[in-house]
């Protein structure tokens, strides 16, 4: 992985929650450049744009709510839009504009079903962080996941474990991008509920013939 990547190198920072759950998936979105909504895409889309409103704030008691604010991070090479930022006053905290106190920014990140068993969502949630963090010149100990099926907020504390896993898929997300590669994978029974599986054919991903093999079953006369 680079050291530091250039503004023209960035990639979307949502993408890294598609390759934690299937590398395939994210390179048909992000290098392919094909995409296809169904029912969970749709209503998570929804739910996205009731949170994403760059022109609200609030101030509830000791936090300032900021919304969609845009991120980015020149060491994960990625950037993006936090559903929403919570400022809690903090002596520990950075100076905001138009305030005097001192505070923390605590990323929120809003998902459609419920707790995920792989990492995708928490990756996701750390990386905003993470481009806080580089952007603000902080340094944010936890964020908050919201699961709209469960209306409760996850909190998630960002261990140098997690931290240390953003920066691997992110440096495996641009090597995959540098050569144009989308590969295959074995199929789940998470592929059931992916957007992309009539793009993606996963029932098909374990009758490929690679060249290779091609050319040998030619000489072999099969």
């Amino acid at each position: 992985m680079k050291a530091e990547y250039s503004t023209d190198e960035l990639l979307p920072l949502s993408g890294i929650q598609h390759f934690c759950f299937c590398r395939r998936q994210w390179a048909l979105i992000h290098i392919e450049n094909q995409w296809q909504d169904n029912v969970l895409t749709a209503e998570g889309k929804l739910m996205h744009d009731r949170a994403d409103d760059p022109f609200f704030s609030e101030v509830r008691r000791e936090v300032v709510i900021a919304r969609s604010v845009p991120v980015s991070s020149y060491r994960l090479g990625l950037n993006g839009v936090c559903d929403v930022v919570d400022f809690h006053l903090s002596y520990e905290g950075i100076h905001i504009p138009g305030r005097k106190e001192q505070y923390l920014p605590i990323p929120i990140e809003y998902k459609h079903g419920d707790v995920k068993r792989d990492h995708s969502d928490e990756a996701q949630l750390c990386a905003q962080a993470i481009c806080l963090e580089e952007m603000l010149s902080t340094d944010i100990p936890f964020g908050y996941l919201y699961y709209r099926k469960t209306r409760h907020r996850e909190k998630v504390p960002l261990t140098e474990g997690l931290r240390n896993f953003v920066f691997k898929m992110a440096g495996e997300m641009h090597a995959y991008y540098d050569r144009s590669y989308t590969p295959q994978v074995r199929p789940t029974k998470a592929c059931q509920n992916c957007s992309l599986k009539e793009i993606c054919l996963p029932g098909m991903l374990g009758n490929v013939i690679t060249a290779s093999k091609y050319i040998q079953m030619q000489i072999n006369g099969e």
